[in-house]
This record gives structure tokens, C-alpha cells and sequence, in this order.
């Protein structure tokens, strides 16, 4: 029972990490967006994101993210079986992928606190393709933990399926874009 209830504690704060870096992008790009306005108004919104980015950061994202890893970490503890299922390695994989991205928000969130100069020199369009990047890892590691073992039996059907995703997600972003423009 005590495994179940820290599965169910670490699949919410799942949910509550992503939700935190799914919004945390969005409103880098936000921020990108006000490049172009005059300086009073930059200066305003700039503020308004960088509050609201190291909110989200400081109360939601890092601590869900910090509960998400002790519940998964206490899980291995508890079912050590788990280190040993190529399924699970794969899902690894992805985390570290994750853990990654992860540091890539958290250097973002350190530039913006400047609000001045180019603090973002990443284009708009790079800034929207990489707020796809953690749908495409919980993607990843969702199908992983619900497939397992069919994983590894299916592994080249998953692939070409990803890559669909991924080409279809991006398309569409920069589809979007261009009908903005």
C-alpha cells in the first residue's frame, strides 16, 4: 500500500512539475514578445513576467519537481526490481533529457532578471519550438511507463510515431507564427 500511495503522490507532482515548465516557457516567450514595444511598456510587462516566471520557479516547479524526484527516488527503494527492466532505463534516459531542459529554465529565469538589453537572444519562433520540448519528454516517458515491456518489443513503431509528433507539433508552431506575422 505504502508504494501505491507514493506512486500517487509522485504522478501528481508530476503533473504539477510539467504544468509549472509547460507555463514557465510560455511566459519567456511572452517576454520575447515585448521586444518590439516602447520602452515604458517593455519596461512594464518585463516586470509583470519576471515576477510571475520566478514565482512559478521558486513556489510551484522546483518544489513539485523536488517531490516528483524524492517520490520516484523512494519507488526505486521500494521496488528495486524497476533498475533492472530495460523500460525503465529507457524512462531514465528521458529524465535526464528532462533534467536538462530543466537547467535550461533555470539559466532563462537568471537572464531575465535583468529586463534590459537583449536578455533573450534566442529568436521568437526557437523560443515557442522549445516550449514543445518538455510535451515531447512527458510524451516520452508516459508512453514508456504505460507500454513497458512493449516498449522494447515496438521500440521502432514508437520512434517513427515520436518523430510524426515532433514534425507535426513543430509545423504547426511555425504555421502559427507565420499567420501572426
Amino acid at each position: 500500500m505504502l508504494y501505491t500511495i507514493i506512486k500517487a503522490v509522485h504522478i501528481i507532482f508530476m503533473v504539477s512539475y510539467f504544468a509549472g515548465i509547460f507555463y514557465l516557457v510560455r511566459l519567456f516567450v511572452y517576454y520575447k514578445d515585448t521586444d518590439e514595444f516602447e520602452e515604458q511598456k517593455k519596461l512594464i510587462l518585463r516586470e509583470q513576467y519576471v515576477f510571475m516566471a520566478r514565482r512559478l520557479w521558486n513556489i510551484i516547479t522546483v518544489p513539485a519537481g523536488v517531490i516528483m524526484l524524492v517520490s520516484g527516488l523512494i519507488m526505486i527503494f521500494l521496488n528495486f526490481g524497476l533498475m533492472k527492466t530495460p523500460w525503465f532505463h529507457l524512462k531514465l534516459t528521458f529524465l535526464v533529457g528532462l533534467a536538462v531542459y530543466h537547467y535550461w529554465c533555470w539559466k532563462k529565469v537568471l537572464q531575465i532578471k535583468n529586463l534590459h538589453g537583449n536578455i533573450l537572444p534566442i529568436p521568437n519562433i526557437k523560443l515557442r519550438q522549445a516550449n514543445e520540448i518538455a510535451t515531447f519528454i512527458l510524451f516520452l516517458v508516459v508512453f514508456t511507463v504505460i507500454l513497458k515491456s512493449m516498449v522494447i518489443i515496438f521500440w521502432w513503431q514508437l520512434i517513427v510515431g515520436f518523430i510524426v509528433l515532433v514534425l507535426l507539433i513543430m509545423t504547426t508552431v511555425k504555421l502559427v507564427n507565420k499567420k501572426k506575422s
